[in-house]
């Protein structure tokens, strides 16, 4: 589930850009719009898309991190541990 709202996400996002693009360029052909200007906007939409992308990614590793400790699911940390117990 957690797959597929992240292809969700990247789908929406690629038609949103696709459609902001098209958008632009029918500035540009109406010339209200320089493409100096258009390359500010894209630019300026990729950054901000960038934050929000590390941001949101950040956010997930701390829900799935909450989900497992309160699960109860053995870490990494926890099996290393069990296995250096064992090996004394």
């Amino acid at each position: 589930m957690l797959k597929d709202l992240v292809y969700l996400g990247i789908g929406s996002a690629l038609l949103a850009k696709e459609k902001v693009e098209e958008e632009l360029q029918k500035l540009v052909d109406k010339s209200k719009v320089s493409k100096d200007e258009v390359k500010k906007i894209v630019e300026a939409a990729k950054q901000k898309g960038e934050e929000e992308e590390k941001r949101v990614m950040r956010e997930l590793k701390k829900i799935i991190k909450e989900a497992i400790r309160e699960s109860g699911i053995a870490t990494k940390k926890d099996i290393e541990e069990l296995k250096k117990l064992l090996e004394k």
